[in-house]
C-alpha cells in the first residue's frame, strides 16, 4: 500500500511542478484538489501547512511539498509516507522545472528577443495573477472565518473568527509601527505561533 502512496505522490507533485506557474503560493489549489482526491491531509490541514511551511527557511512550494508527502497516508489510517514521501514530493515538485530549464535554456537565449515569446511571457502574467489572488481569498476565508456559519444577518458575527481578526489587526499595525519595523520578521512569526498555540486560533 505505501509503494502506492509513494507512486501517487510522485505523479501528483509531478504534475503539480509542471503547472503551478507562479511560485509557492500557486501549488495551493493543486494541494486542494489533492486533498479532494486522497485521504492523505484535509484542507482543513492546508492552512496550518501553509503556515510551517512560510515559517521555514526555503521556498514555500517546495516545503508544502515536503510537509504534504511526510504526512501522506495519515488519513489511510495507516503509517505516513514519512521521510521518503517527503524526498519523493519534493524532487517531484522540482523536477518538471529542472528538465524545463536544461531543455529551453539555450532556446531561450535564442528566442527571448522574439516577440511572439515576449507575448506569452505577458499573457501567462494574468492568469498567475488571478491564481495567486485566489490562494489569498482561500487563505483569509480559512483563517479569519468560520465555518460553522448558517447566513443570518442576526447571527452575522458568527462568521468571523475574533480571535485570528484581532491577532492579524495587532500584526498588522505592529509591523507599521517605526519601533517595532526595525525587528526580524521571526519574532513577529514566533509570537503569532505562541498566540496560535495558547488561544488555540
Amino acid at each position: 500500500m505505501i509503494f502506492k502512496t509513494f507512486a501517487l505522490l510522485a505523479f501528483e507533485f509531478f504534475k503539480t511542478g509542471l503547472f503551478a506557474i507562479g511560485g509557492g503560493l500557486a501549488t495551493v489549489p493543486f494541494l486542494r484538489e489533492i486533498a479532494a482526491k486522497y485521504t492523505w491531509f484535509t484542507t482543513d490541514m492546508l492552512s496550518d501547512m501553509i503556515a510551517v511551511s512560510e515559517s521555514t527557511p526555503g521556498a514555500i512550494g517546495i516545503n508544502m511539498a515536503t510537509y504534504a508527502g511526510f504526512s501522506a497516508g495519515f488519513g489511510d489510517g495507516g503509517l505516513a509516507a514519512g521521510i521518503l514521501g517527503g524526498i519523493i514530493a519534493t524532487l517531484s515538485l522540482a523536477a518538471p522545472s529542472i528538465i524545463i530549464i536544461l531543455m529551453l535554456s539555450g532556446a531561450y537565449q535564442k528566442f527571448k528577443s522574439n516577440p511572439l515569446v515576449a507575448n506569452a511571457f505577458y499573457a501567462i502574467r494574468p492568469a498567475v495573477t488571478g491564481m495567486i489572488a485566489a490562494v489569498a481569498v482561500t487563505l483569509i476565508e480559512s483563517a479569519l472565518l468560520t465555518s460553522d456559519f448558517t447566513f443570518a444577518w442576526s447571527e452575522l458575527l458568527k462568521l468571523i473568527n475574533i480571535k485570528a481578526v484581532i491577532l492579524f489587526a495587532l500584526l498588522a499595525a505592529a509591523t507599521n509601527i517605526k519601533p517595532l519595523k526595525k525587528l526580524h520578521p521571526i519574532v513577529f512569526i514566533v509570537f503569532a505561533g505562541i498566540c496560535g498555540a495558547v488561544f488555540n486560533m
